[in-house]
């Protein structure tokens, strides 16, 4: 299985301080055996790791950390970060040393985090990032939905504008992080439209080991926030009715992979879940 959406570096959005305690703050050593320990549990063999928004210059994608992590993790791949606030004034050489990355080959995708960055995605200063996701045939990722921050724009995160960037960009493939959760009807309506849109099932509950073993997912109480996610759930899925464009995706660490993976399997119909949870991924990011 291929799990399309963790973080295995730490990392802290725009205007904030990095959170204190993470699992992310081990050894590189002491990481690479807790993720590969969860990876073990979950049937995990291939995870995509999401690259830093708050890298160094000469890490424009924020991808470093995540191939170090690489040699110790077989299957471990990274996404790139992008961020359309770093102007050719600014910083002038901040879009070549994005594109050697990407030319380098290590880069499987980039990620837009919408809302955390006050920029939408159809603005202009995200085109380029969009051609660059064309000439190097990497699908772009972008945070949708609910944040955890206070300080993003969540006005920013919502699906509906992406529908823009993917009619005018349809050689570039796209990703609805998060399902757009709590947009889940919005972003199903994006999936169902466009050929060129996927939505990664990452992220939609967060939190411990415990709240995926509440006696819950296989036959929650009609009133539980359990049994009404459901619903949005099935009824967003059904509306899309392509299987063949979900990806499934954890948001480690922030939800354990063994846990999540076993919510997420809840949801899907025993027939998709070869195409959600390994297909669609391999594909799509050209995993081999």
């Amino acid at each position: 299985m291929i799990d399309a959406h963790v973080h295995v570096v730490h990392d802290h959005p725009p205007g904030e301080k990095a959170g204190e305690g993470s699992v992310l703050d081990l050894r590189a050593d002491a990481l690479a055996d807790e993720i590969l320990r969860e990876m073990k549990a979950a049937g995990i063999a291939v995870i995509l790791g999401m690259g830093r928004m708050s890298a160094p210059p000469d890490d424009p994608l924020g991808i470093n950390g995540t191939l170090r992590l690489a040699a110790l993790i077989p299957g471990l791949h990274a996404i790139g970060a992008i961020d359309p606030t770093k102007t050719p004034t600014e910083d002038p050489g901040y879009f070549q040393r994005a594109e050697d990355q990407l030319a380098s080959g290590k880069v499987v995708g980039l990620k837009a985090y919408l809302g955390y960055i006050h920029v939408g995605p159809n603005d202009p200063r995200y085109v380029p990032f969009y051609r660059l996701a064309r000439k190097y045939k990497v699908p772009v990722v972008f945070h949708t939905g609910d944040t955890l921050s206070a300080k993003a724009k969540v006005r920013l995160a919502h699906p509906l504008p992406i529908d823009d960037v993917a009619v005018d960009h349809p050689e570039v493939n796209f990703v609805l992080a998060h399902f757009g959760n709590p947009w889940l009807l919005d972003a199903a309506e994006l999936v169902y439209k466009n050929e060129n849109v996927w939505a990664d099932l990452s992220g939609l509950v967060v939190g411990e080991e415990a709240v995926f073993r509440a006696d819950d997912q296989g036959n929650p109480p009609a009133d539980s926030g359990w049994a009404l996610f459901q619903k949005d759930f099935h009824k967003a899925y059904r509306f899309v009715d392509k299987p063949e464009r979900f990806l499934y995706g954890s948001d480690w660490p922030l939800a354990p992979m063994d846990g999540y993976r076993r919510f997420v399997e809840s949801f899907i119909p025993k027939e998709h879940r070869e195409l959600v949870f390994e297909s669609n991924a391999r594909a799509l990011f050209k995993i081999k």
